[in-house]
């Protein structure tokens, strides 16, 4: 273990954007919740972990990707419906527990993503591979036979709370115009 204790920075929570960013990097899972295809629950939410990825650490994109199969529950009512949200809090971190936080706590930043999940082929699925496998290793030893594919979450609305005093909004575009980090000088 090393004696060096490493604090995340996070953002100013009046910085909304920049905050969304910085936890979507941060975090390496998400819950997303799925309208259900399935007995005895069709039609009522479904929330399922997920593995995620916006990038390499350090290379921050924004756009969650996911590595995925047919054979997952939550991957059937996609196909159904592709409509759904992705839940991800710096509770993952050790950030919380550092700052005393509960995991409930608007100081426990979260953001919730509305959106659609979508596959991607191409180059965006050579970035979407190198993002997930550099962060989550043990996917390239996964059963082959599964079929799996790269998609991404297609964000349509990025919500936050990271502070007191109610959830913030915050449009795709200002969410990827948003450095998660400052720049260096």
């Amino acid at each position: 273990v090393s004696p060096y204790v490493f604090f995340l920075q996070i953002p100013p929570h009046q910085e909304v954007a920049r905050v969304a960013r910085f936890v979507a990097h941060q975090c390496d899972w998400a819950s997303m919740a799925t309208i259900s295809t399935h007995k005895p629950v069709v039609g009522q939410p479904f929330s399922n972990v997920f593995s995620v990825s916006d990038g390499p650490r350090g290379s921050s994109t924004g756009v969650p990707y996911l590595y995925l199969t047919d054979m997952e529950v939550s991957v059937q009512d996609l196909q159904v419906n592709p409509q759904a949200s992705l839940t991800m809090s710096l509770a993952q971190t050790d950030y919380c527990k550092q700052q005393g936080f509960d995991p409930q706590s608007p100081l426990c930043a979260h953001i919730i993503l509305s959106g659609s999940v979508i596959q991607v082929n191409g180059t965006e699925a050579d970035f979407a591979k190198k993002a997930l496998f550099s962060r989550h290793p043990e996917m390239m030893e996964w059963p082959k036979d599964h079929d799996w594919f790269f998609a991404k979450f297609n964000i349509s609305q990025v919500w936050v709370l990271d502070y007191f005093g109610g959830i913030k909004t915050v449009s795709p575009e200002e969410y990827f115009q948003a450095a998660p980090r400052r720049k260096q000088n």
